[in-house]
């Protein structure tokens, strides 16, 4: 096999991300959006640690696809999985993680199912829409990359990843800057003013923020566009309006200034009882319910804690630390981004939990200079997993139980090796579905210190 060369491939099963899988001259091809059962002819796209195609045509079908109920699936690239059902979404997206588990040699723990998200559409409580164009120099576009075309941005006015505000919201803001021939960011010159548009809606309380991101480089009086959102008729309520000045040279959303044009800079969710302040940078898991869901599961694992001490590493805005807090003696969080700890602790005072600490700062770092031991450690990494380094701090604290929340069960389960290694064993996992049409899920692992 060579890069570029075409091949016929019958898939036979799948693999995370989201990966169908076929053997050519019995070699492993990964093939992207390949469904068990289909026959495709592919290209070769990468060769390296992993054979990797893309399909050029379906040769033959499978008798579960469905039609994509949204009009520019496949062209944006938000969604890739809308041409499945629902519960065959859940069948896939579950064998994969067992059988990341199998290859990895983690085996004997009681397996608890697959939770599914209490939404299948509708359920973002957070967007980030981009300004651009889908043909170079073209009208204006608000929405995502896609993928089938470089730097170009698909409108998407009519995503169902969101309920019928974030998409009033987005009609009104591409209809009113179309309007003012200003200028889209260019992320290769670095010229233009127009950026991002970031929705919040808080999914229990209805409260709404908009945040819009613009460079400096144009002066241009908001107020117009302003009176145009709070005229709008929404199901939630409006309370804050701002503008992001923006001029690094990242895609990413970053902030060099903000400004509040109207209202305030932060929404009120619920979760489970407790109530969260969330600014425009705050981590928040973007799927409230299933949020709800997968927090109740590190709760059930914890099991009765009151007179434990709990460490919540990477706990962000301390949504998980807060959570348990009513069933433990003391939580002590760490998170890298500061913003995150302010909002964390700021929250534990407006929920009344005295028993909760919040410090900012590197994992591996910080926990090298706390003092108390800890009966549990949570772990809920980012997608790169624990590194090796903090990994060994964790182990030389000796918890009873460690609860682990991943986003990424590739890199859990090398992480999970490791502690099996050094004393651990794996006593229940638990997946929890918060990302319907995407190949994204959450895993939630007990794991128990093994008596000598």
């Amino acid at each position: 096999m060579k890069k570029g060369q075409e091949i016929v491939l019958d898939i036979v099963e799948t693999e995370f991300p989201g990966f169908g899988v076929g053997f050519y001259e019995d070699k492993k091809v990964l093939v992207k959006g390949g469904l068990p059962g289909e026959k495709v002819l592919a290209k070769i796209t990468k060769k390296k640690t992993n054979v990797e195609a893309k399909i050029i045509e379906v040769l033959e079908e499978v008798d579960y696809k469905i039609e994509a109920p949204c009009a520019v699936f496949g062209i944006c690239g938000g969604c890739t999985h809308q041409f499945i059902d629902y519960k065959n979404q859940i069948k896939f997206k579950e064998q994969q993680v067992l059988k990341l588990f199998k290859d990895a040699g983690i085996e004997g723990f009681e397996y608890k199912g697959i939770q599914e998200s209490p939404n299948v559409f509708e359920y973002r409580n957070k967007m980030e829409f981009t300004f651009g164009d889908f043909e170079k120099g073209g009208e204006l576009t608000l929405g995502l990359h896609t993928p089938i075309k470089r730097n170009a941005v698909v409108s998407t006015t009519t995503c169902l990843l969101v309920d019928k505000d974030f998409r009033k919201i987005v009609n009104s803001t591409l209809e009113y800057f179309k309007s003012k021939g200003l200028p889209h960011y260019n992320i290769l010159s670095h010229q233009g003013y127009l950026r991002h548009l970031v929705v919040r809606k808080a999914i229990k309380t209805g409260e709404i923020l908009v945040n819009l991101v613009t460079t400096s480089q144009i002066e241009f009086d908001l107020s117009e566009y302003i009176e145009i959102l709070k005229n709008n008729v929404y199901d939630g309520e409006l309370v804050g309006i701002i503008n992001t000045i923006n001029d690094s040279l990242s895609d990413a959303v970053k902030s060099d200034k903000v400004e509040v044009l109207f209202g305030r800079d932060y929404i009120v969710e619920e979760l489970l009882g407790l109530k969260f302040k969330i600014s425009p940078f705050s981590f928040f898991q973007t799927n409230t319910l299933g949020a709800e869901k997968l927090y109740s599961v590190v709760r059930d694992f914890m099991s009765d804690a009151k007179d434990k001490i709990v460490f919540d590493l990477y706990c962000g805005t301390g949504t998980i630390g807060q959570i348990v807090a009513q069933n433990a003696k003391k939580v002590i969080g760490v998170e890298l981004i500061e913003e995150a700890v302010k909002s964390a602790n700021e929250n534990a005072k407006y929920n009344g939990l005295e028993n909760c600490t919040f410090i900012a700062g590197d994992v591996k770092e910080v926990i090298k200079n706390i003092n108390e031991k800890p009966d549990i450690i949570i772990l809920d990494p980012p997608r790169p997993g624990v590194s090796p380094e903090a990994l060994k701090y964790v182990i030389n604290f000796a918890p009873k139980e460690i609860i682990y929340v991943s986003c990424n069960p590739k890199t859990l389960v090398e992480n999970l090796k490791q502690l099996k290694e050094n004393g651990y064993e794996v006593k229940a996992l638990k997946i929890v579905d918060m990302f319907p049409h995407t190949p994204h899920v959450e895993c939630v692992v007990l794991m128990s210190k093994v008596e000598k």
